[in-house]
Parts: structure tokens; sequence; C-alpha cells
């Protein structure tokens, strides 16, 4: 097993999504930080590459290109990389996504020790030399991902930066949008699920009480560009206040603006969690999903959610005789009182 000083070559996967990789991170810094002579590489889907550029505790990011690589033509450029990966000679290869691709993508690496989670879907733990068991069902994930290191005899605590300022880009985000000193309220309607997403005229609702009652918040609404719709929407109940930055921001400079916001009303999605990793407040709307497994880490008295006899369902389809109740149901009035209650 590894001890301080020596100098391993690991390598991480953990390709996506957004939100996975930003928990999984913490398993980089405490590597890094008790093992501080390693090199380490990180396995990640070519879109989510730029959250990873210029890691300070990296020494590379492995690009998995997964859209071109499911074309035949582009098989060659697979194998290409699959060579580069076994020619590293890993001493310890760890794969945090724990499915059939990535599993084969870590047995292919051909690394000296192969460690992956104990999960049954797809099969991929019977690639690994040790599985990690999940402790119990509400387990966080961010906690099984961490339970990799005891077996590494390297400590988990908490004294670790999870995601370093990047002061070029916080300078161009306030190039971009110049900060007048307002309280800045970020907003996240969009989710990948339909059924995560709190109801888009409730977050105007929100907006346009908040706009009433506290002077000097401004609001920015993150998203994609496929977001924009939901953008629209809320920012009508303000113009003068709000920001639809929907598919106007890179995924670096979404990172500062959550860094640079007093607090963020979100769905379950990933910039919910890069909140979560910069401890900036929260509140949390969840409906299908179980917050104890998968809610903002750290910050899970955030969470706002209904009980209701269906919930959570894990599911990405609604089947309850009111579709979308967990959220539908979840009053505007309650986010703004708990909105109020952070920032008076």
């Amino acid at each position: 097993m590894p001890v301080w000083g020596i100098k391993l070559k690991i390598l991480i996967l953990k390709p996506s999504s957004l939100g996975d990789v930003i928990q999984a991170l913490p398993v980089l810094r405490l590597l890094k930080l008790h093992l501080r002579a390693a090199q380490i590489f990180w396995w990640i889907d070519a879109s989510l590459a730029p959250l990873l550029a210029g890691d300070p505790d990296l020494a590379g990011v492995v690009r998995f290109e997964r859209k071109r690589w499911g074309k035949p033509q582009h098989w060659p450029e697979m194998l290409r990389s699959i060579r580069w990966l076994r020619e590293q000679r890993f001493d310890l290869v760890i794969d945090l996504q724990c499915l059939a691709r990535s599993g084969a993508f870590a047995w292919l690496a051909n690394g000296r020790q192969l460690i992956g989670l104990d999960e049954i879907r797809e099969g991929a733990r019977g690639f690994y030399d040790l599985a990690v068991p999940r402790a119990s069902f509400h387990t966080h994930a961010v906690d099984w991902y961490l339970a990799v290191l005891p077996t590494l005899n390297v400590p988990v605590h908490k004294n670790f930066t999870w995601l370093p300022e990047r002061p070029e880009m916080a300078a161009s985000v306030a190039a971009k949008w110049p900060d007048q000193g307002e309280r800045w309220i970020t907003l996240q309607p969009g989710a990948r699920w339909q059924n995560k997403r709190w109801p888009v005229n409730y977050f105007a609702e929100v907006v346009r009480s908040l706009s009433q009652r506290l002077p000097n918040a401004r609001f920015a609404v993150l998203g994609d560009n496929g977001d924009q719709p939901l953008g629209e929407t809320i920012q009508r109940a303000a113009p003068e206040r709000c920001l639809n930055l929907c598919g106007a921001t890179s995924l670096s400079e979404m990172i500062e603006w959550v860094r640079r916001c007093h607090l963020m009303i979100t769905n379950d999605t990933g910039p919910m969690h890069v909140a979560a990793a910069l401890g900036k407040p929260l509140v949390a709307l969840f409906g299908p999903t179980e917050p104890a497994r998968t809610g903002p880490y750290g910050q899970l008295n955030s969470v706002l959610r209904l009980d209701l006899p269906c919930a959570p369902c894990l599911s990405a389809n609604c089947h309850f005789a009111q579709p979308e109740e967990c959220l539908r149901a979840l009053a505007p009035q309650k986010v703004l009182e708990q909105v109020l209650a952070i920032l008076p």
C-alpha cells in the first residue's frame, strides 16, 4: 500500500456528470495532500474537461470522447488513447464511475492495482482487484467515494480546498458582468430530468417577491442553451434586477458566478454541488431524488422537500396520480421564507 513520499502514478476515472465529478474531487484533493509526490491523472468526458484544466493537483487530464468514439470511424482514436493509458504504467487505477464502460477502460489501462466501487449496475466490479461497498443505502456519494482512501492508508478529513480559486477566470467574469456590490442570488431552474424541475413560474414568483423585499439583491439565472426559455420567464418577473445567463457562460464562468453569489436557489443538478463545494448558502429543491445520497454535501438542512408516499422514487419518470406533485406542491412561499431567513 502507498505511504507518504512514494512517487506513485495514479489514474482516477470519473467521466461524468458535472455533479458527480464535483462530488469526487475530494478524493483527488486528499490523495495529493497526503501523497505529495504522486502524479495523478483524471479520465473525464471531453465536455467536462474544462472543469479540470489547469487543476493544481493534476498531472494531466485524459479526455474521454464519448460522442466521437461511438462511431466506428473514430475507433482508431479510441485505441490510441487506450494504448497511451497502458504506456503510463499506472501504479493505481481508481474507478469512481463503476459502470461497464469505465470499468473496461480502467482494466484496459493495465495498472498494478485497480480499485472501484462495489456497485451491481452493469457488472463493473468484475474488473476490479478491490471493490469498496457503500456503507448503506443512505450513504452520501461523497462519503462513498472517500471510502476508497482508507484502503490506501490515506486519511480522510475536510482540511482541503474543494474548488481552488481561479483569479484569471474571476477577473474575466468581473469584466463581463461588473459587480457594483449587490447581493447576487443565483438561480438554477433547469435539470436533466424534467421531474427534478421546480415549476419555472414558482422561480419567477420568488424573484418578484425578493426584488420587492431586498432592495440591493440582483438575480442571475444559470443554465445551458436549452434553459434559455426558463431564464426569460424568470427575467420577466424583475427585468431590471435579473440577468438571464442561460447559454451565456462557460463551465468555468458558471463556477465563478456561484463563487461570487450570496445564495443559490436550485434544483437537484450539477451547479448545486458546485455551490455546496464552495460553501455557499443554498435552498435546494428536491422531488424524486434522495438528498441523503446525492444532496448538497454538508448542507442537507438546506433541502426543501415534501413527504409524499412515492418520494423519493429515484426515477426520471413520474408515475404518481398527480404528475410531479413532489415539486408542484412545494409552495413558493416556503422557498421565500427560507431565503429571507438566510438573507434578512
